[in-house]
């Protein structure tokens, strides 16, 4: 298992980068370069994260592809493409999105996100993304959401099979898909379907918590992990069978100080389950 998350403090170079890295004890990483770097810049970073054995394991995009607004959407397709580029000249694990919203916030939940139609402009838009790209190494991933396709497994396995592209895989976000009050009190057996049907097109996780709220009519709230009711002991296990370079993200907190305690949690508990943490 490699853990990583993000890297507050700033950098101007690869050798404060690893620093970085270092503090946090990571084996894993974001890209810690734009697409727009010169290729000297992005050689300099993949030979110091091979140096210290270090993997990049995704390349963020964190744009609307089916905005509303053509322009928009036109603009993050092509903003999409250079990052799975980019995560191709890296030799990242994965570049990871969201499908996106058919409304003004990028992210957020409406209706239309679930139409038919909207679902074939996903699986076209994902083709042509892949299709100009035509990666040999690194993978295509949407991120799960609680309010946008892929919401459940199932879902997420028909995606693979209508975009039907081999660089297509799955970044797995299981805390995302907690949407409901029943997946919450059944969080066990619903991770443990998770891993089962999209373990073996699984390229990046995120580790998250949650906790569930005694108010009306339902309040789910992501925490670090290690602060909420998730079983991290069944998780890490799951995560394990995987493979020894599957890289585990913390992620959405503000300091470095929180990143050191949230990628400690998991690392300890990994070791305590007798796992190998790279």
């Amino acid at each position: 298992m490699r853990i990583g998350g993000e890297i507050k403090k700033p950098y101007k170079n690869p050798t404060e980068w690893m620093e970085r890295v270092k503090e946090l004890k990571y084996s894993a990483v974001h890209a810690p370069i734009g697409h727009d770097a010169s290729y000297e810049e992005k050689k300099a970073y993949i030979e110091c994260a091979k140096e210290n054995n270090v993997i990049i394991g995704e390349v963020g995009i964190w744009r609307n592809p089916i905005s509303l607004d053509e322009q928009e959407a036109k603009d993050n397709i092509e903003y999409c493409k250079k990052r799975l580029a980019l995560a191709e000249e890296l030799g990242a694990n994965c570049c990871v999105n969201i499908t996106g919203s058919r409304g003004e916030i990028w992210d957020g939940f409406y209706k239309e996100n679930y139409n038919e139609d909207v679902y074939a402009l996903i699986v076209d838009t994902t083709r042509e993304i892949i299709d100009s790209v035509n990666p040999k190494h690194t993978y295509y991933t949407l991120e799960p959401m609680p309010w946008m396709i892929p919401d459940s497994p199932d879902i997420y396995l028909k995606l693979i099979e209508d975009i039907d592209r081999k660089a297509f895989g799955v970044h797995l976000d299981f805390t995302n898909m907690i949407n409901s009050p029943l997946r919450f009190l059944k969080s066990d057996e619903f991770i443990e379907e998770c891993f089962t049907k999209l373990g073996a097109y699984t390229k990046s996780i995120h580790a998250k918590d949650v906790v569930m709220e005694k108010k009306y009519p339902c309040v789910i709230k992501e925490v670090m992990p290690g602060r909420g009711m998730l079983n991290y002991r069944r998780i890490v296990r799951l995560i394990d069978k995987l493979g020894a370079d599957i890289p585990v993200f913390v992620e959405h907190l503000d300091t470095h100080e929180e990143y050191l305690e949230a990628s400690t949690f998991i690392r300890e508990t990994a070791i305590n389950e007798d796992i190998t943490v790279i």
